[in-house]
């Protein structure tokens, strides 16, 4: 009845406890600042819900644009980076054509290799988790891969693909580079520089990470025109829905009153980096994100432990990479000092 292979794919699990500090998701712990928060009711105050989203779509592509430097047709507006990450795979992927990507990184891109029908190509990380650029290129070449994907700062990881390798890796490839960025704002350089240069260059950010926006599902693709015109016509009409558009709108015009939380999530994952490393058994990886990678011996037990005093973390117990792996996103100072505080207590006493 179903597709072929529909059965086959995992499903993401979206389901949650009720934690008491919730560090499982990458979310941010604080909401909209306030002053952010009353504009942006004021202005859905004033929607127009018997109209189609044409203008405020063009409004925050105008404002993303402006900021970039590049021009409205250089952007298109999603749901989340995840979608245009989705339609990407679909409209280079397809039956017998290679999508090559590194891993461990984000889960979804070989299920959006699978639901594209598109043979994924993966390049293993080095032990330390980062990329092997002329692996990583030779693997494109090698199977005439019609899209390459990387993410940096990668997730799960943390760690990131200096800016000089993604111009080395754009440079040498013939199939369009796309640039997963979620976690850019933590790290602050950004590979939108290069968009002019590269014309196969594509970058894929989201306002669910750094401006607290996950509930509202807003994204957004920077590249050369004709991959946003061929891009947007795997696209629905009006697929972003004209309340999570004004928001973000607002929430764009204003994001330096994100950059003291973006500032306190840095400090605090340089200081859990720091105590974490003092914790004998535990090796912590590098990270330019809002979370921290953990490995430890016993970690299914540490997040069993976890999850007896409602800390929610993001535990990968055998998967390929992430063996006794545990992702922790940075919460704040309080909830940071109690995660930490529990981990110490069980380390000790193992």
């Amino acid at each position: 009845m179903y597709r072929q292979g529909l059965e086959s794919l995992p499903t993401y699990d979206v389901s949650e406890k009720d934690w008491k500090i919730k560090l499982n998701a990458n979310e941010s712990n604080l909401n909209l600042p306030p002053l952010v928060e009353e504009r942006v009711i004021a202005r859905l105050g004033r929607v127009a819900f018997n109209r189609y989203p044409d203008t405020e779509t063009d409004d925050l592509k105008d404002l993303i644009a402006r900021n970039f430097r590049l021009n409205e047709e250089n952007v298109l507006v999603a749901n989340g980076s995840s979608e245009i990450l989705e339609k990407l795979f679909f409209a280079f992927g397809g039956p017998k054509r290679s999508i090559v990507f590194p891993m461990p990184s984000f889960s979804m891109y070989n299920i959006y290799a699978k639901l594209s029908e598109s043979e994924a190509k993966v390049v293993p990380l080095e032990a330390d988790y980062t990329l092997d650029v002329k692996k990583f290129i030779q693997a494109v070449q090698e199977c005439d891969a019609k899209l390459a994907v990387v993410c940096t700062p990668n997730n799960p990881t943390g760690t990131i693909i200096p800016l000089a390798d993604i111009e080395y890796i754009a440079k040498n490839i013939d199939c369009p580079l796309a640039v997963d960025e979620a976690y850019v704002e933590f790290y602050g350089i950004s590979a939108a520089s290069l968009i002019e240069k590269y014309p196969n260059l594509i970058v894929a950010r989201t306002f669910s990470k750094a401006y607290g926006m996950a509930a509202a599902r807003v994204g957004y693709m920077l590249a050369g025109k004709d991959i946003i015109h061929m891009i947007g016509k795997a696209c629905m009409p009006y697929h972003v829905n004209v309340l999570s558009l004004a928001a973000a709108a607002i929430v764009y015009q204003m994001r330096d009153e994100f950059v003291p939380r973006i500032q306190m999530y840095v400090a605090e994952r340089k200081r859990m980096f720091e105590a974490l490393k003092k914790i004998k058994g535990i090796t912590v990886y590098p990270s330019e994100t809002n979370f921290i990678l953990i490995h430890y011996e016993n970690a299914v037990a540490l997040n069993e432990y976890l999850e007896s005093l409602k800390i929610g973390v993001r535990s990968f117990g055998n998967a390929p990479g992430l063996e006794n792996c545990l992702r922790i996103t940075i919460g704040t100072r309080e909830e940071n000092d109690q995660w930490l505080s529990a981990v110490k207590a069980f380390v000790e006493r193992s």
